[in-house]
């Protein structure tokens, strides 16, 4: 029997927004005023997405899990730790892998939504490729059978 797993609808507003302080030893410049709200999260936790905003300031991120980022409102100029920069401004998106830093320049505001998710542990990652092998082999499984095909998205 298939279990019936509950949608979970929510509205990302501004109201609903809460402090969220960039850590004080990460500010370069300026007092930057950032604020949040959960949206969802996964089932087993790994996986969550936010809204977040901030105001003008220059400062450090340091990403202790991936987050892909989806620009709202406003911009930002993101310097990766090769010296890369990018202007990220509404409709841009930008992945931050875990264990990368950014310096972040807002300028005035930005208004992002976070897709984050914890990364699965080496060990668990390589005992999952064998698994999925050993299925294939003896016909359980599908090659490509990721989820990805739904959306018709080559993994």
């Amino acid at each position: 029997m298939e279990t019936i797993k509950r949608i979970e609808f929510n509205i990302a507003d501004h109201a609903a927004l809460k402090p969220a302080p960039i850590n004080a030893d990460w500010i370069i410049e300026g007092a930057p005023v950032a604020r949040n709200a959960l949206l969802s999260r996964s089932e087993d936790g790994s996986a969550f997405t936010l809204i977040w905003d901030c105001t003008a300031g220059l400062f450090e991120w340091r990403y202790s899990i991936d987050e892909t980022v989806y620009i709202l409102e406003g911009s930002v100029i993101v310097e990766d730790a090769a010296g890369g920069t990018r202007r990220l401004e509404a409709g841009a998106t930008a992945l931050f892998p875990a264990g990368s830093r950014a310096v972040w320049r807002v300028e005035s505001y930005v208004r992002k939504v976070a897709f984050c998710r914890k990364p699965m542990p080496r060990g668990y990652l390589l005992a999952k490729k064998v698994a999925k092998a050993a299925l294939r082999k003896v016909g359980l499984r599908k090659s490509g059978d990721d989820g990805m095909e739904m959306f018709d998205v080559a993994s």
